[in-house]
């Protein structure tokens, strides 16, 4: 367990893998996420799978020259298949016998929103919750998914203390003023509304923001106000120490063009905040019992909150 975290490195719940475009049928990626090593594929009905990189014969990893045929993937090495669904081992074209321990682990996955999910579990529990359909996407009242992506040297469940964090709004980001905050724990969802005032060049405005935490690494962000933006923020572990953080925006139209000057304005700024959060995530500490005092907010209660997504108590 790395130093700088008192919490287990992984947290049981759905991951993103990859958004939807950067996986056409027939394509073969290779994954280094959760400490681990997997393979990525899109098959030729169209299903995306994940399974264990390496072939259990000679250890090849499969994300590295391997290809799909129908449903499953031909290992680059010495061409055995291995079906994308179960991962059990369906041809090794030289041989009369296959193995019967001749199988990678298949991994649960789901797409919805655009993205491709893993679901990752300790001791491999099937998933006690789904990731909702979100209609802003698809609609042609918003605007296609901006996407940004960043590694940071941290683990998102301490940068995403964030959400409950009022007071960084003001002396982080330079909110006009400390934002009023309601939390809500609905089992496996946190939600959090936030009351803002933004400033512009035209003074003040007054407006919310509105943040939907899925399980420990989906998060959807709703801000009303200047423009009503709609923020998909997934956050994937790389190995113990970093993290594959996205954030994906879209914003709502109206059939207008000035809105979509704004929309990418209003974007620029989010991206500035992400850059100004990192400096602070990649240098700090994680105290387990913090020094708070009383105009801190729930930080308290998210932190009871994200203990659900252990197996292991700490």
């Amino acid at each position: 367990m790395s130093s700088r975290f008192p919490y287990p490195p992984y947290a049981n719940g759905w991951f993103r893998v990859a958004y939807s475009r950067e996986l056409p049928v027939g394509a073969v990626l290779p994954l280094r996420v959760l400490g681990r090593d997997l393979v990525l594929l899109r098959d030729e009905e169209g299903r995306a799978h994940v399974l264990d990189a390496f072939c259990p014969h000679l250890g090849a990893h499969l994300g590295h020259g391997g290809r799909v045929e129908g449903r499953a993937i031909r290992c680059p090495f010495h061409a055995w298949l291995f079906d994308a669904a179960s991962g059990r081992c369906l041809d090794v074209p030289y041989a009369k016998k296959i193995p019967p321990r001749a199988r990678v682990r298949a991994w649960t996955v789901a797409e919805r929103n655009g993205l491709v999910l893993l679901h990752h579990h300790a001791e491999q529990e099937p998933p006690a919750w789904e990731i909702p359909e979100l209609p802003e996407l698809g609609s042609p009242e918003w605007s296609p998914l901006e996407i940004r992506r960043w590694t940071v040297r941290s683990r998102w469940l301490d940068m995403n203390e964030n959400a409950v964090d009022r007071v960084h709004f003001r002396y982080v980001h330079g909110t006009a003023t400390i934002p009023e905050s309601e939390v809500r724990v609905e089992g496996h969802v946190l939600r959090v509304r936030n009351r803002v005032t933004f400033p512009t060049p035209r003074g003040p405005v007054e407006g919310g923001l509105e943040t939907t935490d899925h399980g420990p690494a989906f998060q959807t962000v709703r801000l009303t106000g200047i423009l009503d933006t709609l923020m998909l923020n997934t956050a994937t572990p790389i190995d113990e120490e970093s993290t594959d953080v996205s954030f994906a925006y879209t914003v709502k139209l109206g059939g207008s063009e000035a809105a979509r000057g704004l929309g990418a304005a209003l974007i620029r700024d989010l991206e500035k905040q992400m850059e100004q959060d990192i400096v602070i995530w990649e240098h700090k500490t994680y105290w387990p019992r913090p020094l708070l005092c009383d105009g801190d907010g729930e930080i308290g209660t998210y932190r009871r909150w994200m203990r659900q997504f252990f197996s292991e108590a700490w």
